[in-house]
């Protein structure tokens, strides 16, 4: 049986870019705790076999394709995830892509679309599921960073200036809604075995052989290594914890 600290029934979870990759892995973690699941994207394939993913651990579990960029898409599945499921008490924003140039070669448009995708669209989710998770009692917001929220990386431009805003924008949440007893905090990933990184080590030349050496663990992270920290922050476990950027990482970010 799952301990009280740990417990999620009766919970609902909103994880944008939940139908593949590290959001799959933290939305499998909170539906093993209990929590209902809205798993939010722009691939209906995905996230339809996402959904049956969940749906098989007991939960219920929705899809609302959504551009997570757009405020009148977000607004509308804020609306359907409270019509469908009930309520809001914890928000994953966890969408995110990149576009790998150094910076004088990245153009405007490619700027605004990554710090789009990956910043402002979490300050959208937040605020306007913000109500919601003030009604809950005792709201989460986990926020994905990345270890280019610590580091830089010549291919990283927008990617890593995206990624550093959301640990700012995470304390600045944390302090602005605690009178609120939500908890806000980030996760930061190290590298993980995903879509997205496939493609960083076919642009880029000995990138998994520099992982793996600075690596501790020895290994790229797995997807599911993702469930646990995400049930601890969404969890009664951390309601003493805010404000924080937790890595996740094999040790990557702690290695001289």
């Amino acid at each position: 049986m799952t301990s009280s600290r740990f417990d999620l029934r009766g919970k609902v979870a909103v994880v944008t870019g939940g139908n593949g990759g590290i959001g799959l892995g933290m939305a499998r973690g909170l539906a093993d705790a209990g929590a209902d699941i809205a798993v939010v994207g722009r691939n209906e394939a995905k996230s339809k076999a996402a959904v049956e993913d969940l749906s098989q651990r007991g939960v219920k579990a929705i899809a609302v394709a959504t551009d997570v960029t757009d405020k009148a898409a977000i607004e509308a599945m804020i609306a359907r995830v409270v019509k469908d499921l009930g309520r809001i008490d914890i928000l994953v924003n966890n969408a995110g892509m990149s576009i790998r140039k150094p910076p004088h070669e990245l153009e405007l448009d490619e700027w605004n679309k990554v710090i789009d995708t990956n910043l402002t669209s979490a300050f959208l989710c937040s605020k306007l599921a913000y109500p919601h998770l003030k009604a809950s009692g005792n709201g989460k917001v986990i926020n994905i960073g990345s270890m280019m929220s610590i580091f830089g990386a010549s291919f990283a431009t927008a990617y890593a200036a995206s990624k550093g805003g959301i640990v700012q924008y995470t304390r600045a949440c944390a302090n602005a809604w605690a009178p609120d007893n939500i908890q806000v905090n980030a996760i930061l990933p190290g590298w993980i075995d995903t879509d997205l990184t496939r493609g960083a080590r076919q642009q880029v030349s000995g990138l998994h052989e520099r992982v793996l050496a600075r690596t501790p663990a020895g290994r790229w992270g797995d997807i599911d290594d993702f469930a646990g920290i995400a049930v601890f922050l969404a969890s009664p476990a951390s309601n003493f914890v805010t404000g924080t950027a937790i890595p996740v990482d094999g040790g990557f970010s702690v290695m001289a």
